[in-house]
């Protein structure tokens, strides 16, 4: 019997530990984001579900299975968390393509898709070039990515994060 209370104890610390660490995982995200009081909310929960786990664990640091249930807890959290901000997939990303010759038949297709495309020109060192910006949800990026290398699988592809400071973007449009 003492045996199956170790066992749930560690269990609910585990589980607890999974709860905190994806709700932060998702916190992070959203201050990075700029959605201040999302955040807020995230991490009232978050650190809420920390006590409870702490507390337990301090009345319990007699059994070492309790700490293995928080540690296995806090890495299976960091693997869910992430799973599910990829799943989510919050915020923009501009997307930089450099084809060396396919850039028009690149941003015709990606504006059937809807996708908003601005091409730059430039200078490489094999000489002049393209460069397509394009803006879009997160959401969107696998399926953007997956259109550029249809028709160039050898395009120079970068992406980074954004965050919309002011102007229109047309995230009604896809």
């Amino acid at each position: 019997m003492e045996i199956i209370a170790a066992l749930s104890g560690a269990f609910l610390i585990m589980v607890m530990r999974i709860c905190d660490v994806t709700i932060g995982t998702f916190r992070t995200l959203l201050v990075v984001q700029g959605k201040k009081y999302e955040a807020a909310i995230a991490g009232f929960f978050e650190v809420l579900i920390w006590i409870y786990a702490m507390r337990y664990i301090v009345e319990h640091m007699d059994k070492n299975i309790n700490l293995f249930g928080y540690a296995i807890g806090f890495a299976l959290g960091n693997v869910l968390g992430i799973t599910l901000e990829q799943y989510f997939a919050i915020g923009y990303v501009q997307v930089n393509i450099i084809s060396l010759h396919f850039s028009d038949k690149i941003a015709t297709a990606l504006r059937k898709l809807k996708y908003g495309v601005t091409i730059l020109p430039a200078e490489g060192g094999t000489g002049g070039t393209s460069i397509l910006i394009v803006f879009s949800k997160r959401k969107h990026q696998k399926k953007l990515i997956e259109t550029v290398e249809k028709i160039d699988d050898k395009a120079f592809i970068t992406i980074n994060q954004a965050r919309p400071y002011r102007g229109f973007f047309h995230a009604s449009r896809k």
